[in-house]
């Protein structure tokens, strides 16, 4: 299947170029506002995070009069992000030097942990590095007021949450209340994949946001060319399918499904068999690294593959280790895994990542799609392919199926407004000039267009909008709205201002409004394409062919956001399973609401002009059908209304 996304990138080689004190470019941002208490920094995978809370740290410790920086991030392996770095050489002013004693990133228990953490709070040691697991526990045997003057940078921030059984969650808020120290929150994505947010409203104003694009960090290598993100449909048991797709040429991260999902065997060591024997036949494994020797059935040659689903302590510690001194591509070719090589997993040279199952988080599929996204110069392609299980209508489980689907392909259309360059958008009055785009800064103006009245709607605007469209597009209501059975005007004007409330209950109709602008324009541009005839530009939107000098958001608000995923749909999967797709929708319909029906009024209106019939409920069209179902809804709400009166 071809790739449902496909960006090509620059090579411009800026975002890894450095300044006179060594920072990248992403570094550089983060470091203006180190002043700030607490400070939230919004940045891909390889964006160098990590080296930007040492800048930022140590300014605190030397400047601020800052006493301890604290680091927890969530499993240990990503310690080593933080181990001793030589900053002077690069031109900054101190090196990121932290005793070992208190790298609590280790083997062993948690209470000899928490009793090192405990210690290192009365010494003079500056730098401790911990697991958010050892914060938590450590937790329990201080007063937050101990952590006064203290840094406490958080990395992968996304496993925060308000809710009231997440201890990270509850560490952090009684932190801010209950102590004057600093908080540097590091994420890739603030977007946790539930409906439970990482922050109180109230505590997240508090923070100072930097944040930096996917795309100015691809855009910005110096080897990497294109990204493609694609889908492969199986049915029967994925181990069967997985080498239609798992190329020994390319160097691959292969995520097998959790033992939970319906994707799992139920068996995940005999999963791991199969693949490997797909590949060809196992000679040995080396005893001193765990590398599994296999010799390929399709070209003879040896390949080095890492199992990191086995659970063995002993084998796995060896393979890890040997994966963290990786130094060539050659030293390993497939690499194996589970629940590991995700967040904070460092392997360049990775060029494919092959994800098994449908992912309900996207900051999981963002943190994977990271995996393969590094700058290195075997490579000027990287590859996200995830092979998920077609529906069967004849399979009990085929609402999920469909639900996995549809939430699996959403994931893939935020990926790529995550990774396309950003447009600003702009009212456009009539006194103005016909052009309307400065070719210069990427603006584009547009008629109608409302601008945010309010600092709070334009931080929104500014930070949170991939995240908004995230939780847009991964709500239920959406998914149901996919297949083309929703009318474009009631997905911009209805259902996307009813999520932004629900999110923002703090923002008034007008902020509303501002924000469902932004959201629906951003999205419509993103999966649009521009293409220039003489000196004029136009832009390929869903079914629609407009100049940009004529663009007006009364146009942009009958495009439907969801036209390339129902085209996805009906291309990729048998009629069959697509007439499946649309019977499990129809069954969970959506409910008609006053508003929707308002809109779809004069549609119907059209409708029985132009045809000289009623629309039918029994079409084949879906949204003929939906017509015909305002209009029960309309004679049902008029009987009542007469009833009453």
């Amino acid at each position: 299947m071809p790739d449902i996304v496909h960006v090509t990138y620059q090579q411009t080689g800026k975002s890894k170029s450095t300044n006179e004190l060594g920072m990248r470019e992403m570094q550089q941002k983060a470091f203006e506002a180190r002043t700030a208490q607490y400070l939230l920094i919004k940045a891909p995978p390889a964006s160098g995070k990590s080296r930007a809370l040492m800048f930022i740290g140590l300014d605190k410790l030397i400047n601020q009069g800052i006493k301890k920086v604290i680091v927890a991030v969530p499993e240990r392996s990503i310690g080593s992000s933080f181990a001793k770095t030589e900053l002077k050489k690069h031109g900054f002013f101190a090196d990121w030097t932290p005793n070992p004693k208190y790298n609590l990133c280790t083997p062993g228990g948690e209470q000899s942990k928490v009793k090192a953490f405990l210690e290192f709070l009365d010494t003079d040691e500056q730098i401790l590095i911990c697991t958010h697991a050892t914060l938590r526990f450590a937790f329990e045997a201080i007063d937050e007021k101990q952590l006064n003057d203290c840094l406490l940078a958080i990395d992968e921030f996304h496993h925060v949450s308000v809710d009231g059984d997440n201890k990270l969650g509850l560490v952090l808020s009684n932190v801010m209340s209950k102590s004057n120290a600093h908080v540097v929150a590091m994420t890739g994505s603030f977007f946790r994949g539930d409906s439970v947010p990482i922050l109180l409203p109230e505590d997240e104003e508090k923070f100072t946001k930097v944040k930096y694009d996917y795309y100015q960090q691809l855009n910005g290598y110096n080897y990497l060319k294109s990204l493609g993100i694609g889908y492969h449909f199986y049915q029967g048991r994925y181990t069967s399918a997985i080498n239609e797709i798992l190329d020994e040429n390319k160097k691959t991260i292969v995520h097998i499904p959790s033992v939970n999902s319906g994707e799992s065997t139920k068996d995940k060591y005999e999963e791991v068999n199969r693949i490997v024997d797909s590949l060809g036949d196992l000679e040995y494994q080396d005893p001193d690294t765990g590398v599994l020797y296999v010799k390929s059935a399709k070209s003879g040659r040896t390949l080095k593959i890492a199992d990191l689903v086995h659970d063995n302590p002993k084998d796995r510690d060896k393979i890890q280790e040997y994966l963290r001194n990786v130094k060539s591509v050659d030293d390993i070719d497939i690499i194996i895994a589970l629940g590991m090589a995700k967040e904070g997993f460092d392997w360049p040279y990775c060029e494919h990542a092959l994800t098994v199952g449908y992912r309900g988080s996207l900051t999981e599929i963002i943190q994977i799609i990271g995996r393969a996204t590094r700058d290195s110069e075997n490579k000027t392609h990287s590859q996200f392919t995830n092979l998920i299980a077609q529906p069967d209508a004849e399979d009990d489980l085929v609402k999920l199926s469909v639900n996995n689907m549809l939430k699996a392909i959403t994931a893939s259309l935020l990926m790529e407004q995550v990774l396309a360059p950003n447009w600003k958008f702009k009212p456009k009055f009539p006194e103005e000039e016909e052009q309307d785009t400065d070719e210069d800064d990427g603006t584009i103006k547009i008629r109608g267009f409302k601008l945010p009245s309010s600092q709070r709607a334009k931080d929104i605007i500014e930070s949170d909008l991939n995240d908004l469209k995230a939780k847009i597009m991964q709500d239920d209501q959406m998914l149901k709205a996919m297949p083309g059975n929703v009318d474009p005007e009631v997905i911009n004007k209805v259902l996307i201002p009813k999520i932004i409330k629900e999110t923002y209950p703090d923002l008034s109709n007008e902020e509303v409004e501002a924000v469902r602008q932004h959201v629906v324009v951003d999205s419509v541009f993103k999966n649009g394409t521009i293409e220039e005839q003489g000196d004029k530009r136009f832009i390929r939107m869903a079914d629609s062919f407009v100049n940009i000098d004529n663009i007006n958001i009364d146009l942009i608000d009958t495009i439907n956001p969801f036209q390339k995923a129902f085209e996805i749909l009906s291309k990729s999967v048998t009629a069959s399973v697509f007439k499946a797709i649309q019977e499990t929708i129809d069954a969970t319909r959506i409910t008609m609401t006053e508003e929707e029906a308002i809109i779809l009024w004069p549609k119907i209106k059209n409708w029985i002009a132009k045809t000289g019939e009623q629309p039918s409920v029994q079409s084949f069209d879906p949204q003929e059908r939906r017509l015909a179902e305002a209009i029960i809804f309309l004679k049902e709400a008029k009987r009542k209304a007469a009833a009453n009166e």
